[in-house]
C-alpha cells in the first residue's frame, strides 16, 4: 500500500490518500483538544494509543457485524481505513448522564437514568456541536431520513457491545460519540472516525477513576497514563 498525499491535517489526527482510491491511512497525532479547540495540549505517547484502542474497538464492532471504516494497524501510529464521504452529525450514546449533558439536564454529573439516551448533534465546531433533531438534520440535508434511521440503529448495536466489552475489562463506558460516513466503495453507512477514550467516557467500576479526555478538560489526571490503563485492561480480556 503506497502512502500518497495528505488529504487532512487536524488537531489530532492526520489523513493520508493511498494508491487505492477507496482507502486512506490515519495517522494519530499526540495533541489533545478539548472545548471546541479552545483548551489543547500534547502527551507524548498519547496517539500510539489511540491507535492501538481504537483499532482493537473497531476491528471488535466489524468482528461482530457493526461495519465500520476501519481495516488493519499498520503501526504503532497509523491505520488503513476505507474512505468514507463525511456525514457530520455525531450520535452519542449515554449510558450514564455526565458532563454538558448533566448541566443542561440540571442533574448530578453520573446520574444512572433507567434508559439509554441516545442524542444526535451537529458536528460544526463553529457553531459549538449543537443538538438538532432529525426534521432538522433533514432540512440543512446533512441526512436523509433513511440514513438517520440506520445511523441510530447502528449506533445502538455499537453502543451495546461496547458496553459489554468495557464491562469485561471492568471498565463502565459511560458514554460513546460515534461518527458516520457514505463508504466510497459501497456507498453503506459506517462509521467512520476512532473510538477511543478521546471520543467515550470511560469509569473504572471499582474506583470510578476517570479514564477518557475528562483528564484533560478537568485538569486530573495524565491522559496518557489513563488511556494506557484502558489499553492494559482491554488487553487483560480475551476479545471475540
Amino acid at each position: 500500500m503506497e502512502k500518497r498525499e495528505k488529504l487532512f491535517d487536524g488537531n489530532e489526527k492526520q489523513v493520508f490518500a493511498t494508491d487505492n482510491p477507496d482507502l486512506v491511512i490515519f495517522r494519530y497525532k499526540d495533541v489533545t483538544v478539548a472545548y471546541n479547540n479552545v483548551k489543547r495540549a500534547r502527551f507524548p505517547g498519547k496517539g500510539i494509543l489511540d491507535n492501538q484502542i481504537s483499532a482493537m474497538l473497531l476491528d471488535y464492532l466489524n468482528r461482530n457485524g457493526v461495519e465500520t471504516h476501519f481495516v488493519e494497524k499498520l503501526g504503532e501510529r497509523e491505520q488503513l481505513c476505507r474512505k468514507i464521504e463525511i456525514i457530520p452529525l455525531e450520535v452519542v450514546f449515554h449510558n450514564r448522564i455526565a458532563g454538558t449533558l448533566a448541566s443542561r439536564l440540571g442533574v448530578e454529573d453520573g446520574f444512572k437514568p433507567g434508559n439509554v439516551i441516545v442524542d444526535l448533534c451537529y458536528n460544526n465546531d463553529e457553531l459549538g456541536d449543537p443538538l438538532v433533531n432529525q426534521d432538522q438534520a433533514v432540512a440543512l440535508k446533512l441526512a436523509t431520513y433513511e440514513e438517520l434511521e440506520k445511523m441510530f440503529s447502528i449506533a445502538r448495536r455499537a453502543g451495546a457491545l461496547l458496553t459489554k466489552l468495557f464491562h469485561e475489562a471492568g471498565i463502565e463506558m459511560v458514554d460513546a460519540k460515534l461518527e458516520f460516513g457514505r463508504a466510497s466503495d459501497t456507498g453503506a453507512i459506517i462509521i467512520s472516525d476512532e473510538i477511543s477514550p478521546d471520543t467515550c467516557r470511560l469509569w473504572d467500576e471499582k474506583t470510578g477513576e476517570r479514564l477518557d479526555k475528562d483528564c484533560f478538560r478537568l485538569d486530573i489526571c495524565d491522559v496518557a497514563e489513563a488511556y494506557a490503563k484502558v489499553l492494559d485492561k482491554l488487553n487483560s480480556i480475551k476479545i471475540k
